[in-house]
């Protein structure tokens, strides 16, 4: 189907068999629903894929209150409520494998299972510090703040060689969100992990825990934190790719997903 927006203001788009196990896909800062493209096709060969923009991003509606984890895990949830789907599995990249979380420890009863995927943890007090300043600088420069950089971090030097419309495309994404919205969900990264800490109550779901060998800001580290804080939570670390492996080399991530799916009993 074509995307539409639900009563909160959430562009959406939904696809797959109707009656198909429900996957929740949640993009990252900056982003927009379209980072899932070349996942959704596939997995909605077995699975119905809803995919989503955030408030302030894409074609959402701003956020209706300061951004905060709550906040957005309430979106979500008014979404799948609109939608009629009552549990679902959530799969959230880097800012959405927080959002995930925060949405699993209030209303574990609305989900089937947990994919987190290049998304931060407790950092060292040198790294969260740079966070928090990145996060300042967005409040003074919007959405091009350092967005070379960011754009560096991301991707593969051979990628944005090769893909250079692709990395315009995502320039573009980030420079659309509106600036005071943008720094306002660039402290909700920042700072938003302090309530993910050591989860209480604990999240007792099955959930599996990806990210790439190079992706600075969400280390194989923090998905082995992560993880030991589900019990039998499950780590994959993607070789020689950055922050953005999802979309360097998706086949691995589908692959991935649809068989920790099938193997909680989750499948299409």
């Amino acid at each position: 189907m074509s995307a539409v927006y639900s009563r909160n203001g959430s562009r959406y788009e939904i696809t797959g068999p109707p009656n198909a196990p429900v996957l929740a896909m949640i993009h990252g800062l900056g982003l927009n629903r379209r980072v899932w493209d070349a996942h959704r096709s596939r997995l909605a060969q077995r699975y119905r894929v809803l995919t989503y923009d955030l408030y302030g991003h894409g074609d959402s509606a701003r956020p209706p209150a300061e951004p905060s984890l709550t906040l957005f895990a309430e979106q979500l949830t008014g979404l799948l409520d609109e939608l009629g789907i009552e549990r679902c599995s959530l799969i959230g990249f880097s800012l959405g494998g927080m959002i995930n979380r925060r949405l699993a420890m209030d209303r574990p009863g609305r989900v089937e299972s947990l994919v987190v995927l290049n998304s931060p943890h407790e950092r060292e007090p040198q790294a969260q510090r740079l966070v928090e300043q990145r996060a300042l600088d967005s409040a003074d420069g919007g959405p091009g703040a350092n967005l070379d950089a960011t754009i560096e971090r991301w991707f593969t030097a051979a990628f944005r060689q090769r893909e250079t419309d692709y990395i315009e495309q995502v320039r573009g994404w980030v420079l659309a969100n509106e600036p005071r919205s943008y720094a306002l969900c660039r402290r909700v990264l920042a700072f938003g992990v302090i309530e993910l800490i050591r989860p209480e109550p604990p999240i007792r779901l099955p959930t599996l825990v990806m990210t790439c060998e190079h992706d600075s800001g969400s280390t194989p580290a923090m998905s082995q934190a992560i993880a030991g804080e589900i019990d039998g939570a499950q780590v994959i670390v993607v070789p020689g790719l950055q922050h953005m492996g999802l979309v360097e080399n998706p086949r691995f991530f589908t692959t991935a997903i649809a068989e920790f799916l099938e193997s909680t009993g989750v499948s299409g």
